[in-house]
């Protein structure tokens, strides 16, 4: 069972050496339960929306949570989330993808299966950062996360033996977030309560990479005008590729993709 760790400092020797730390986020009650009860809302339409859809196999995930609630969107700016993502990845460092991290009651989803959420293998050069928030307090009866303790370290993955062998639980409190190299093993539990287990995890990678989705493009003008200069570049607005010439042929101030980004 691993506790949060304190200062980020030692989280990120933590996260350098096992893959993985609890880091503090939000205190404010209010804040985690408007996050909630907009991750309950747009769960509910979704399954409404995509069940019966045979190519939805993502059950009680749901996707691009910046267009999904205020909270959500403002979650984009979160000074901790940037403190780590900077720190692993670098200032210019980009948002992948935006996703719930929820076990629904009495059961199970695909994050059950042993995985990374980062296929690459680089010595010493992580390409993404995960930061799972926790919506409500982890418990190994309502699904918690296994980590797979230094596998960011190594070029193959484990089999199932291995991982059931030497796993940790991580429980995270509401509140706390579980900061990790993406190239780390893991692995979600099996929820034996009758009442979800909310968390959303921001997926962080290096600003020449591609995201999930084209974020500048997927998001609302009206959504991205709300956010400041942070959230703007986190989801991508620096690193546009002109479409035209006349796009091309600019001022430097006035370009798409900005200089220095990595």
């Amino acid at each position: 069972m691993i506790a949060a760790a304190t200062g980020t400092d030692q989280a990120l020797r933590e996260i350098a050496q096992r893959g993985f730390a609890i880091v503090p986020c939000l205190t404010d009650a209010a804040e985690i339960a408007e996050l909630r009860a907009e991750l309950e809302r747009a769960v509910a339409e979704d399954l409404a929306r995509w069940q019966g859809n045979p190519h939805y196999h993502d059950a009680h995930m749901v996707m691009n949570l910046m267009t999904r609630g205020e909270a959500f969107l403002r979650l984009l700016e979160h000074p901790a989330i940037h403190a780590y993502a900077s720190a692993l990845l670098g200032p210019t460092c980009i948002l992948f993808a935006y996703t719930s991290s929820s076990m629904p009651p009495g059961g199970t989803n695909y994050a059950r299966r042993v995985h990374v959420d980062a296929p690459r293998w680089i010595p010493g050069y992580p390409t993404n950062v995960g930061f799972t928030l926790a919506l409500d307090d982890f418990s190994v009866h309502n699904g918690a996360m296994s980590v797979l303790p230094g596998s960011h370290l190594a070029p193959d993955a484990p089999d199932d033996a291995t991982f059931d062998a030497h796993a940790e639980v991580v429980l995270p409190r509401a509140g706390e977030m579980i900061v990790f190299n993406a190239r780390t093993f893991h692995r979600g539990g099996v929820n034996r309560t009758s009442r979800a287990r909310h968390a959303v995890t921001m997926n962080v990678c290096r600003a020449f990479m591609r995201q999930q989705f084209d974020y500048p493009r997927l998001v609302a003008p009206e959504l991205v005008a709300r956010l400041g200069r942070v959230g703007r570049r986190f989801l991508g607005f620096d690193v546009r590729v002109p479409a035209s010439l006349a796009e091309y042929y600019v001022a430097e101030d006035e370009r798409l993709y900005k200089a220095g980004q990595g």
